[in-house]
């Protein structure tokens, strides 16, 4: 029997989930399971995005049979040959001879090798469009994201990015098709973590590439072949893959894996943790014996600080240890701390071994306080174990005490920034002119009195509501909620309603008793009141109202102005600034340099120079930017005005940073 999820109005969850699953690709630890997801679009065109694992076919293909409903499929667009995606693709063109598969060049090349098929194909490159009716799909090619044939696929009408592998996790999803449907940090971030670093982790530049791509679209939604579709917090998730591609640790804190035979060297490991926890520094602790690489390899990801401890075994390393070290070079770990501790009965040898294979890592600091240990901890090596903690704890060292005297003689300063920490909250602000309707949004809306009812808000003069409040003298005000999307902020905020009818293509709202709109969806309660006094302050009125009517809609959580920062504004990617030197056609790889050796073979994807193309660095910017830290408008010239006001926001020069 089907059974399927809509994902939008004419966009159906057709995948399936695997809680059979042991082991995903023969390596990795799935206790969860796994969803293989695949989506059809019921546009004038019907559209398959990516097939699945021939472990759920049967219930893909009942779930394609039903919402399909007697229509022909019109397109299969694969993404990802891999064939967790792929396998189900032939017995697909079987059923549906009428499909045309949309492909690049190199998807084509796979199908056929996996595949004793020739099927019709449209051959699809970098930008170009597929139109299916009301909707518009754009190729974006993301190579070694994981595979050198990866695309993705933009849908311009809904703002949904089907993101291929990325953005995707290990584990069945239950019932639930959304992120915002579960506690997702608390239940899936660690397998998040555990499947970009261990499946995608290797290619951090190529997904930055990716993620540079993505910064110039407009993303309401992301759809991906693993785990759940995201709708809201999406700027964490892209947080996330921004910090793991850099290779940024995500958090200060030390992983302390230790390999032990007969209990010493852990007893070390232990005494290690427990001095470092006294110090405030958090700590995550693993038995490689016993813990998977994958496990600690996505801690590895995470943590800052790095403490490898090693018994020395038939002169080396202890075997599991040295799989994990391996394991994490070729991952392509890099910008961390990292110490060692070593054990050997007669010759400790593991410290220097387990230090090589790590010195091939970019941009490790190595703590040269190294303990060696003879079979066992002694009062000594105690002291040792002490002194190394200490040694790592000064990164995580606590600020100083307050001094009167020392804040005195230091100059005051104000942040812009730090007002963004203070909770208050966001608000669509709406009024009504005869027939002509408006809405803005606002961060100011209080509580005055409770007898009589009365709040304030402040209003930008600049805002065509403003205008109409004061020839009224009546508003609403629609409280958002933590799952506003942010395309509720551009849709009321970055855009004026002297230019735009804002609720012509707008449908969620209805009309209160004072006949204005008021916003249904992702609010939490909305206010009518009727305007008892108004007071000018420069850029703003503030106007002082009465109550008539208020009314609770929901009890989701109110958005604050820092939740706002923090989960919904998009944050742009920091991608790394083009040096001199040249990138593989194939996979993305970037060899620096002025000139490329005439026998050079690609690390990743074993191509040679015939296939990379030399990368010119851009030029440095002349004059200057600014962007404004409220909707991202970018300003440039010599000087920002004093006096200016962003164009989409309405804010002045004091929240704008300058970025060159």
């Amino acid at each position: 029997m089907y059974c399927t999820r809509k994902v939008t109005d004419d966009l159906v969850w057709v995948g399936g989930n695997d809680r059979r699953l042991s082991v995903f690709e023969g390596v990795y630890k799935c206790p969860a399971g796994v969803s293989y997801n695949s989506y059809l679009l019921l546009d004038e065109k019907t559209v398959l995005m990516d097939t699945v694992d021939s472990s759920v076919s049967k219930v893909f293909f009942e779930n394609l049979d039903h919402e399909l409903a007697g229509r022909p499929l019109d397109y299969a667009v694969v993404q990802h040959m891999e064939p967790d995606h792929s396998a189900t693709l032939a017995e697909l063109l079987m059923r549906h001879p009428e499909t045309t598969v949309v492909a690049n060049a190199k998807l084509i090349t796979m199908i056929k090798q996996y595949f004793d098929i020739d099927p019709r194909c449209l051959t699809v490159k970098e930008g170009d469009v597929l139109e299916t009716g009301a909707h518009t799909l754009t190729f974006v090619m993301a190579p070694m994201v994981h595979w050198p044939e990866v695309m993705v696929t933009y849908d311009a009408k809904d703002g949904i990015l089907f993101s291929a592998d990325a953005f995707g996790t290990f584990g069945a999803i239950n019932g639930a098709i959304f992120a915002d449907e579960v506690d997702f940090a608390r239940d899936y971030m660690d397998e998040a973590r555990r499947y970009y670093c261990n499946i995608v982790g290797k290619y951090g530049p190529q997904v930055q590439a990716l993620l540079k791509k993505a910064a110039g679209l407009k993303i309401s939604m992301i759809c991906p072949l693993h785990g759940f579709v995201w709708r809201t917090g999406i700027g964490d998730i892209l947080d996330k893959y921004v910090k793991w591609s850099t290779y940024e640790p995500e958090e200060k804190a030390a992983v302390i894996a230790y390999a032990s035979v007969y209990g010493n060297t852990a007893n070390a490991a232990e005494i290690l943790a427990c001095r470092l926890r006294e110090k405030g520094v958090p700590v995550y602790m693993y038995d490689v014996s016993m813990t998977t690489a994958d496990y600690v390899i996505a801690a590895a990801f995470r943590a800052s600080h790095l403490v490898f401890v090693s018994t020395t075994y038939n002169a080396g390393i202890f075997v599991k240890m040295e799989e994990l070290l391996h394991d994490l070079a070729a991952h392509n770990i890099q910008n961390r701390r990292v110490a060692f501790i070593e054990n050997g009965t007669w010759a400790a040898t593991s410290g220097k071994l387990m230090r090589s294979i790590m010195e091939n890592c970019k941009n490790m600091t190595f703590i040269d306080e190294t303990v060696s240990l003879k079979s066992s901890v002694k009062p000594d090596k105690l002291a040792d174990i002490e002194a190394l903690a200490a040694k790592i704890a000064e990164d995580f060292a606590k600020p100083a005490a307050y001094s009167p005297a020392a804040a005195a003689d230091a100059e005051a300063a104000v942040d812009p920034a730090a007002f963004n920490k203070l909770s208050y909250g966001l608000f669509v602000l709406t009024a009504r002119d005869g027939d002509d309707l408006n809405g803005c949004i606002i961060n100011t809306a209080q509580m005055l009195t409770d007898k009589p009812k009365r709040i304030t808000i402040a209003v930008n003069k600049a805002n065509l509501t403003h205008d109409m409040i004061m020839k009224t003298g009546v508003f609403n005000v629609s409280v958002l909620t933590e799952s506003v999307p942010m395309a509720t902020f551009e849709h009321f905020g970055f855009q004026t309603g002297r230019n735009v009818h804002k609720f012509l293509s707008f449908e969620d709202f209805d009309i209160s008793k004072n006949g204005l709109p008021y916003i249904t969806a992702h609010t939490n309660a909305f206010f009518s009141a009727r305007v008892t006094a108004a007071a000018d302050n420069g850029t703003h009125t503030l106007f002082t109202a009465e109550v008539t009517e208020a009314q609770t809609l929901s009890s989701e959580p109110s958005v604050t102005y820092a939740y706002y920062f923090a989960h919904i504004k998009p944050k742009k990617p920091a991608v790394p600034e083009a040096k001199a030197g040249f990138v593989c056609k194939t996979c993305g790889y970037v060899y620096e340099g002025d000139s490329l050796p005439e026998d050079f073979v690609c690390p990743i994807c074993k191509h040679g120079p015939e296939d990379f193309e030399r990368i010119v660095p851009a030029e440095p910017p002349k004059g200057h930017k600014w962007v404004c830290e409220i909707c991202g408008y970018e300003y440039e010239g010599e000087e920002l005005p004093a006096d200016f006001v962003c164009p989409l926001c309405k804010h002045g020069a004091e929240d704008f940073k300058q970025v060159y």
